[in-house]
């Protein structure tokens, strides 16, 4: 497939009508904390193991999905082997996962000039992206960061090319750090959001009729999983062929609901959040068997008896949930519990691809953590 020009390329994001399809794969990943960025990290082992990953046109993602997303794109051009993978993409994700990254933003936020999301940006740009902006993403696979504008109620997408809202307009070649990029993405209400986009109205390249001016001045930006927990539209628009890797806790049942109204709109948000996400992955799935799209749906809610295929990996229903409930928080996370997630995220991305989107191929050879059971 031909490159399109970075420099032109306007992207199919004008508005909400469906395109026609590419011949492409798209792949999104969800939001959920870093449980999700470590789900995410094995599921891109095994992709790389079944040389797809080098395939993927377009990588999308939102909140825990992007940390592991900006930071994939950063080291794209380094990963000429499986030891590269660990060495550049891996590791250094490990190292950001062991330490606790909200609280201390939102101590730091409180008592120091700033806002919480720019103590976030700033860690994060100190752990993984060394400064990098939205003009150091390859050129090729492209990759969308997205967040939720929260005056527009629409996705607001960071690329190489341009960023963007399709209701407000949008500025070419940006230069924002991929670290604000991704903060604005997983910046998780309330604490953590809003990330202040400060941008002003002469720096838009793009603009919608009649918009005023107010919405393009420090844009309040959230969670991009706010609208869309898989990062799915800008690449399930575009492509024929489809990748998700889910990342995303189910909603626990719960016995006792508290009284006061805190309790009570935490759980009514997190139970319209699960229907929604229910609603959307059974239309995936059903495309899928439709034969109307191709690829796989992967998640860390799946228990893995349903794969259809031979299982190399042994693990456990139980076991599989104990993992899916890990908390969705920036909270560090203990060697055993990091390689547990990337373990599973291998195997459910081996065991989603091997049932419906490579059937017949090879199993993995071995996980990425092989002393470290489920």
């Amino acid at each position: 497939m031909a490159i399109p020009d970075i420099e032109t390329s306007t992207d199919e994001d004008t508005g909400p009508a469906q395109r026609e399809l590419e011949p492409g794969i798209g792949l999104a990943m969800s939001g959920g904390g870093y449980r999700a960025t470590l789900f995410h990290v094995g599921a891109i082992i095994r992709l790389y193991e079944f040389d797809l990953l080098k395939d993927i046109s377009r990588i999308s993602s939102v909140s825990g999905g992007s940390i592991t997303a900006g930071r994939l794109a950063i080291v794209w051009d380094k990963l000429k082997s499986r030891d590269d993978l660990f060495t550049h993409f891996v590791d250094p994700l490990r190292r950001l996962t062991g330490k606790t990254l909200d609280r201390s933003a939102i101590f730091r936020g409180l008592v120091l000039p700033g806002t919480i999301s720019d103590v976030v940006a700033r860690k994060l740009d100190n752990e993984l992206y060394g400064g990098a902006t939205l003009q150091d993403l390859p050129n090729w696979p492209l990759f969308t960061i997205n967040a939720t504008n929260m005056e527009s109620g629409r996705l607001w997408r960071f690329q190489k090319a341009f960023m963007r809202d399709w209701k407000v307009g949008g500025i070419m070649k940006p230069t924002v750090k991929i670290a604000q990029a991704v903060t604005a993405s997983a910046a998780f209400p309330p604490v953590l959001s809003p990330f202040r986009l400060r941008v002003q109205p002469e720096d838009f390249d793009v603009r919608e009729d009649g918009v005023d001016d107010r919405f393009l001045r420090d844009i309040s930006l959230t969670d991009g999983g706010v609208y869309d927990n898989y990062g799915l539209e800008p690449v399930w628009k575009r492509f024929q062929t489809v990748l998700v890797s889910d990342g995303g806790s189910a909603l626990t049942m719960e016995s006792r609901i508290g009284r006061n109204w805190i309790t009570q709109l935490q759980r009514t948000v997190s139970v319209i959040h699960s229907q929604v996400h229910a609603l959307r992955s059974r239309t995936i799935v059903e495309k899928y068997l439709a034969k109307e799209r191709e690829g796989a749906f992967w998640s860390i809610s799946t228990p893995p008896s349903r794969f259809k295929v031979e299982p190399y990996f042994e693990v456990s229903d139980k076991a599989a949930l104990e993992i899916a409930q890990i908390a969705t928080r920036l909270k560090s996370m203990s060697a055993k519990r990091q390689e547990r997630l990337i373990n599973f995220g291998y195997i459910q991305c081996d065991n989603a691809i091997r049932s419906y989107f490579r059937v017949g191929a090879d199993r993995g050879a071995a996980l990425p953590f092989p002393n470290r059971s489920l």
